[in-house]
C-alpha cells in the first residue's frame, strides 16, 4: 500500500547536553540512554532515561528523551506526559522549548487531540522561531483539522524555507495519508526541477519518481546512484524492482546490499519481501527471523508486520493471529494491524 512505502520521517537531534550536577556513574547512565535512543533501541533508552529521572540528571533532556522513546514506541499517552513534564523543568533555553513542543505537538497529533497539537504549534510560532519543519509541523496538522487553506500555506512555507527532495516528499505523504495525492504531487513535481549533482542527488531522485509510481525512471536514477557508491540506492532500487514484479533482480539488490554493509534488517526485509513475492513462506520466515537478530525498533516494526503476514498466507489464521497481537502489543495504534486482527479473529473463533 503506498501509504506503508514508508514511514514518515521525524529527525532526531542530538546536540551538546550539559551534564553538571550529575555523578559519573549518572552521566554514563544518562549518556547510554543516549546512545540507545540514537541506535533505536527505544526499550533500553526508555530504562536510562527513567532511571536518570530518578537521579534528577539532566531533568530537561532524560524527560525529553524518555518522551522521544514512548513516541518511537506508539506509547503516545506517556510521550506527551514525558514532555509536558521537561517543559516544566528549570533552565529550559528557547531552542529546546521549541524542539520539545515541537515533538508533544507530534505525539498529540498521533493520539488525535488535534487542539492541543495546534496549541503547541501556535506556542512554537510565538517563539519567533518558525523554521522548515515548524511549518510542515503545523500544516501537518492543520490538514488533520480539515484546514485544508492553512495546511497548504504552511506547507507552502516549509517548502520555501527548505526546496529539497526529502522536505517535498514529507508534504507529498501527508497529502497522501488524507487521500489528497495530486495537491502532493506536484511538490514531487517540484523537486525534480532540480539539477542532480552527487550520487545523493540521484538516489533522491528516484526515491521521488518511485513514490510517483514512475518506475522506469526511479530505477535510472538509482542505478546511477548506486554505480557512484550509494548503497541506499540498492534498498530503494530492490523497492522498485520489487513494485515492476522483477523478484529477481530485486533480490540481487537485496544481496548486493548486505554484501556491502553487512547483515542487517533492512536487507534481509528485502529479501523476505521477494519471498512473500514468490510464494516461498518459509525461507521468508527464515530471513525475517535473520533480520530480527540486529533490528532497530522501527526495522523491528517492518519484520514483525512482515511475519504476520507471512503466516496469513500460509493460511495459519491463528499464529497470524498471535503475531498481530504481539505486533500491537509492540506498536499501539496501527490502524491497519488492527482491522488485521479483526479479520483475523473473525478466522480464528
Amino acid at each position: 500500500m503506498k501509504n506503508r512505502k514508508t514511514g514518515i520521517i521525524l529527525a532526531v537531534c542530538f546536540g551538546a547536553l550539559l551534564l553538571g550536577g550529575c555523578e559519573n556513574g549518572e552521566k554514563s547512565i544518562f549518556q547510554q540512554a543516549q546512545k540507545d535512543l540514537e541506535q533505536g533501541s527505544y526499550e533500553y533508552a526508555l530504562q536510562g532515561y527513567e532511571q536518570s529521572i530518578q537521579n534528577e540528571c539532566n531533568l530537561a533532556q532524560s524527560y525529553r528523551g524518555a518522551g522521544i522513546a514512548c513516541y518511537r514506541m506508539g506509547n503516545y499517552e506517556d510521550s506527551i506526559r514525558y514532555f509536558g513534564s521537561a517543559l516544566q523543568c528549570e533552565r529550559v533555553s528557547t531552542s529546546l522549548k521549541k524542539d520539545i513542543l515541537s515533538y508533544r505537538a507530534t505525539a498529540c497529533l498521533a493520539s488525535e487531540r488535534l487542539d492541543e497539537a495546534m496549541a503547541d504549534c501556535q506556542t512554537i510560532a510565538g517563539l519567533g522561531d518558525m523554521d522548515a519543519d515548524s511549518y510542515f509541523l503545523t500544516g501537518k496538522v492543520a490538514l488533520a483539522m480539515d484546514s485544508y487553506e492553512e495546511a497548504a500555506s504552511n506547507f507552502a512555507q516549509a517548502y520555501a524555507e527548505e526546496s529539497t527532495y526529502d522536505k517535498a516528499i514529507q508534504i507529498y505523504q501527508a497529502y497522501l495519508e488524507m487521500d489528497m495525492e495530486a495537491d502532493g504531487t506536484r511538490y514531487l513535481e517540484a523537486a525534480l526541477q532540480s539539477e542532480a549533482k552527487t550520487a545523493g542527488d540521484h538516489c533522491d531522485r528516484g526515491r521521488v519518481y518511485y513514490y510517483m509510481d514512475d518506475f522506469d525512471n526511479a530505477q535510472q536514477e538509482l542505478i546511477t546512484a548506486s554505480n557512484d557508491g550509494n548503497t541506499e540506492a540498492l534498498i530503494l532500487l530492490g523497492m522498485v524492482y520489487l513494485a515492476k514484479g522483477d523478484t529477481s533482480n530485486a533480490r540481487a539488490m537485496y544481496q548486493q546490499y548486505g554484501v556491502e554493509e553487512g547483515e542487517s534488517a533492512k536487507g534481509y526485509n528485502g529479501l523476505a519481501l521477494c519471498d512473500i513475492a514468490d510464494g516461498n513462506y518459509d525461507a521468508a520466515l527464515v530471513n525475517i527471523s535473520s533480520g530480527k537478530e540486529n533490528a532497530s525498533t522501527e526495522e523491528l516494526q517492518n519484520l514483525l508486520y512482515n511475519e504476520m503476514v507471512v503466516y496469513e498466507k500460509k493460511l495459519d489464521f491463528a499464529t497470524a493471529r498471535q503475531k498481530a497481537e504481539e505486533y500491537l502489543e509492540m506498536f499501539p495504534g496501527d490502524e491497519e494491524v488492527e482491522r488485521e486482527l479483526e479479520f483475523l479473529k473473525s478466522r480464528t473463533m
